[in-house]
């Protein structure tokens, strides 16, 4: 395995640095791989406190003769971008679209790479936007979903801090208020459907996010998109995940993709949204995250495995 600094966009106004991970003595063109992360700056690891989970992709995915592209989101990279004024207008297509998309053309120029199979592993909200992606040019061999969500980004956040409210007691004078705080952003975020997109510009923050982030994000519905796919798709997910709702995500997908004969799924028991096997004290919680662990090898065989029996 040996890795080498490239650099996506580059001659862009945003070129992201990268690595690319590449199979030791290929002599041939060989499948290659472009991760996309979940929610907010992130670099080419993916790190989250003590995870690295794109660093254990690309070296396990290199170890089974897949060459994997990783790289620093431009929310990480150029974070002078998201802040301030240029806040109300970020959506995803800068944030993450368009990088992914040079990141595709970058592998398919590369003679290394076998340009016919390119795939995408999208993870968390990299996985919503996977058939987004593959439609505004990613034109991707096929898609791995990892602990991704055919619903709204909002819809799923409202989930997550609900979840984080109810397991407060009941006694806890903080609940019904928190609650009601929470069930006011959902109005909000149900009201963004009868806005244009220059009226989202300018309503308030929903979830502490510009209204304008989720408006132009329920405009390209990936339910929608993912039934149009006439490419294989690879769906996991973590029975452990608090982050992304094992029950109602993953069986969604199933329903989304029932018709799609090339979509395949499997569900991790004990793994969490990392697809970390963790069972100590703070399971359930972020704080199992500080914990140091690594995604769990059964994964990466899957994800390997799935990769090389495309044809």
């Amino acid at each position: 395995m040996t890795e080498e600094e490239v650099t996506v966009g580059a001659g862009t106004s945003h070129p992201l640095k990268g690595l690319l991970t590449l199979p030791a003595n290929s002599s041939h063109p060989v499948p290659s791989v472009v991760l996309v992360q979940g929610s907010g700056a992130s670099d080419r690891d993916e790190t989250v406190l003590g995870y690295k989970p794109f660093r254990d992709i690309a070296y396990s995915l290199a170890k089974q003769g897949i060459a994997v592209l990783r790289y620093d989101k431009r929310s990480y990279s150029y974070p002078e971008q998201f802040t301030g004024a240029a806040a109300a207008t970020i959506n995803v297509k800068d944030e993450v679209v368009d990088d992914a998309v040079a990141a595709a053309n970058l592998l398919k120029a590369d003679q290394r790479m076998d340009s016919a199979r390119v795939y995408l592993a999208g993870h968390s909200l990299g996985g919503m936007l996977a058939p987004r992606i593959d439609s505004e040019g990613g034109n991707f061999a096929g898609l791995i979903l990892l602990a991704g969500s055919p619903r709204n980004l909002w819809e799923i956040m409202y989930d997550q801090n609900m979840a984080v409210i109810n397991s407060l007691p009941d006694a806890d004078p903080v609940k019904a208020q928190a609650a009601a705080a929470v069930n006011a952003e959902l109005t909000k975020a149900k009201a963004l459907a009868a806005m244009t997109l220059e009226q989202a510009k300018t309503a308030p923050s929903v979830f502490k996010m510009p209204a304008y982030y989720f408006k132009e994000m329920d405009m390209h519905n990936t339910a929608e998109l993912a039934r149009k796919l006439t490419k294989p798709v690879f769906v996991l997910q973590g029975g452990d995940d608090f982050q992304v709702n094992p029950t109602t995500d993953f069986s969604l997908w199933k329903e989304v993709l029932k018709g799609d004969s090339a979509a395949s799924f499997k569900l991790y028991p004990g793994l969490n949204h990392f697809f970390v096997n963790y069972e100590g004290k703070d399971a359930g919680t972020a704080a199992e995250y500080n914990t140091p662990g690594m995604v769990d090898g059964q994964v990466l065989s899957d994800m390997g495995q799935w990769i090389l029996g495309q044809l």
